[in-house]
């Protein structure tokens, strides 16, 4: 049986792993980008590692905490130990909870979730190969993508890209189905949030009691400053990286803005909040605009079930309804759980 997934994110990543190690599946991904596991995402910079997406892996889940602390291969697997405080719409910052699940993370950085899924697998991984169309027919189902090449026929297909994205997958393809217009209209009713990242890094170390800054009101211009310095192996002594998230209003405002600007706006705003001077002035940037950064909730669970008696799962944050790594990670082991009992 051949299983077609779109998409590499972290979801999708354990869908393949779970297929891979429990069925004979030939398994097929095809990804957008060059690299995998989606919003948990990471660049090097010389000796520096950062995430500029997904911040750390919350052990919320205890199978998924399992999976990351026991099956897959942990070197390098750590925890931030620094607390998390908060900041209100002045500024002003204030410890926060003391307790709370473990948050955890690698040196080499997250995408190491997506990779270590995948070493465990046979699966197949098409990068940059962006899906624009799918149809189901009589031999199974067929994606094209952008450059008009076809990919399949897949016995059974797992669509993984945010909610937007799947909408308007959806909208072109060719699929007789009852269900089908309903399905589109509840995808679409997914709401996102969009963060804009800034990446600062300084040839200097702050000290602070904190690694890292959440606006709980979401009252801030900026929601969220972390310091990828307090990551085991990611940053050198004697530097820091902060990773800066406006809010989603100033983040859909200014998206398409001038990106060196945004940064800009961002370090002077992080200067206030942390109350140094000195972080107006990085000695490199980076940035990167998330469009579906975090859903808002997820579509109800009834009518995506209904695609599967045609061989068509959904997975991913969204699914779950919560934008977080571990929910997506949790959804995608549950997504192919489910396709084993019905069909191996």
């Amino acid at each position: 049986m051949h299983v077609g997934i779109i998409g590499a994110g972290a979801g999708a990543c354990a869908t393949a792993y779970v297929l891979s190690n429990t069925t004979d599946a030939e398994i097929t991904l095809l990804e957008k980008s060059g690299g995998v596991c989606g919003r948990a995402a990471t660049r090097r910079r010389d000796e520096i590692t950062y995430d500029y997406g997904a911040n750390y892996v919350k052990s919320k889940d205890k199978r998924v905490t399992e999976l990351l602390t026991e099956q897959l291969d942990t070197s390098g697997l750590g925890e931030i130990t620094d607390p998390i405080w908060v900041f209100d719409n002045d500024g002003e910052t204030a410890p926060g909870r003391e307790s709370g699940p473990k948050r955890l993370t690698y040196e080499q950085g997250l995408t190491q979730i997506g990779k270590r899924l995948l070493a465990e697998t046979d699966a197949t991984v098409h990068r940059r190969t962006r899906i624009v169309s799918l149809a189901k027919s009589d031999t199974g189902w067929t994606a094209t993508d952008a450059e008009r090449t076809d990919w399949g026929p897949f016995d059974l297909l797992v669509v993984t890209p945010p909610a937007p994205q799947t909408t308007t997958l959806l909208e072109n393809t060719d699929w007789e189905s009852e269900t089908r217009a309903e399905l589109i209209s509840l995808i679409d009713g997914v709401d996102y949030r969009t963060i804009w990242t800034a990446v600062l890094g300084y040839q200097f170390q702050l000290d602070r009691p904190y690694y890292g800054l959440v606006n709980p009101g979401k009252d801030h211009e900026i929601g969220w400053i972390s310091r990828e310095e307090c990551k085991p192996g990611h940053v050198p002594d004697g530097q820091s990286v902060l990773i800066v998230q406006a809010n989603h209003e100033w983040s859909q405002r200014r998206y398409d803005d001038d990106p060196a600007a945004n940064v800009r706006a961002l370090a002077e705003m992080t200067a206030e909040i942390i109350d140094d001077q000195r972080l107006t002035e990085p000695a490199w940037t980076d940035h990167q605009g998330w469009r579906y950064a975090l859903p808002e909730g997820g579509a109800p669970m009834g009518l995506l079930r209904s695609a599967e008696y045609d061989g068509l799962y959904f997975t991913g944050d969204w699914v779950a309804g919560e934008g977080r790594i571990h929910a997506a990670l949790a959804n995608g082991l549950e997504t192919a759980e489910r396709m084993v009992r019905t069909y191996w």
